[in-house]
C-alpha cells in the first residue's frame, strides 16, 4: 500500500513539475520501517516503470531512491524531534538538489558522455534540480509528522 501511495502522490503532484512527496515518504518510511522500507520503495519504482514505461529514464530510479534510503538509514534514531525536523528536511532537500548529479553517471554511461559532457548535462539540469530541492525542503516538513503517524498505525496493527 505504501508503494502505491508513493506512486499516487507522484501522479497527483505532476501538476507542479519536480515537486512531489517521494523523498518525504521514503524518509518517513525509513525512519519507521528501516530495512523493510525498501519494499514500498521498489514497489513504487516497479509501478512507475509499469505504468509509465520501462524506458532508459527509469533505470536510475533503481539506485537514486536507494541512496536517499541509505542516507536516512545512517541518521541517528534517537535524534530529538526539533533536530529531526531540521536534519530530515536538509537531507531530503539535498537529495532533490543533487538529483541530476546522481542521475549523471547513468547518462554518461548510456550516452558515452565524457567528463565535460557529463558536467554540461548536470549544469543544464540545475534549474530543475533547484526546484526539486526547494520542493523537497518544503515537503520535508511533513517527514516527522508522517513518521509519527506511521508509528501509531504500526502499533495499532500489532495490537490486533
Amino acid at each position: 500500500m505504501l508503494g502505491a501511495l508513493m506512486y499516487a502522490s507522484k501522479v497527483i503532484m505532476e501538476v507542479i513539475p519536480n515537486v512531489h512527496f517521494i523523498g518525504t515518504l521514503i524518509m518517513a518510511m525509513t525512519i519507521v520501517y528501516r530495512k523493510k522500507a525498501l519494499y514500498p520503495i521498489y514497489i513504487f519504482i516497479f509501478l512507475t516503470g509499469l505504468l509509465n514505461g520501462f524506458g532508459t529514464w527509469w533505470i536510475p530510479y533503481l539506485y537514486i531512491w536507494a541512496i536517499l534510503w541509505g542516507v536516512a538509514m545512517l541518521l541517528p534514531q534517537n535524534i530529538s524531534r526539533k533536530k529531526a525536523v531540521i536534519v530530515y528536511c536538509i537531507v531530503c532537500s539535498l537529495h532533490g538538489f543533487l538529483y541530476g548529479t546522481l542521475y549523471a553517471p547513468f547518462q554518461a554511461i548510456m550516452y558515452s558522455l565524457n567528463f565535460e559532457g557529463t558536467i554540461a548535462w548536470i549544469v543544464a539540469g540545475l534549474p530543475y534540480d533547484a526546484i526539486h530541492g526547494v520542493g523537497n525542503l518544503l515537503c520535508g516538513i511533513l517527514i516527522v509528522p508522517l513518521s509519527e503517524l506511521l508509528k501509531i498505525a504500526e502499533k495499532s496493527v500489532k495490537r490486533t
